[in-house]
């Protein structure tokens, strides 16, 4: 599981490098990020996806990218190091992330 959080970490910190709209102050904070999101995802995230299961049906799944990155946005909320500057950005790094965190996961077989 650290192995895990620290590949998400690098994630974030590369996704925040590569989008011009989204910035983290430093590696730190990538990590404290990557924590808060599996916490997050492991906590408030299937509450979310039972209680809008018919929009997510209606949109075909779509309607989980908004809720990552609504998930995304509270995070920057509560972090000061983490700034999103608009649900767009939240959208699109939420699947920057998913990408890279695919990539190195299956590079490092974790």
């Amino acid at each position: 599981m650290l192995i895990s959080i620290l590949v998400n970490a690098v994630s974030v910190f590369l996704a925040a490098y590569v989008l011009r709209g989204v910035m983290v102050n430093n590696f730190w904070t990538a990590l404290i990020v990557a924590v808060l999101l599996a916490i997050i995802n492991a906590v408030v995230k299937p509450i979310l996806i039972f209680l809008t299961i018919p929009i997510t049906v209606l949109t075909l799944g779509l309607f989980i990218l908004v809720i990552n990155a609504l998930l995304l946005m509270l995070i920057d909320a509560l972090l000061e190091g983490l700034k999103i500057k608009n649900f767009g950005w939240a959208v699109l790094f939420g699947i920057v992330l998913s990408i890279i965190n695919g990539l190195l996961s299956w590079i490092l077989d974790v």
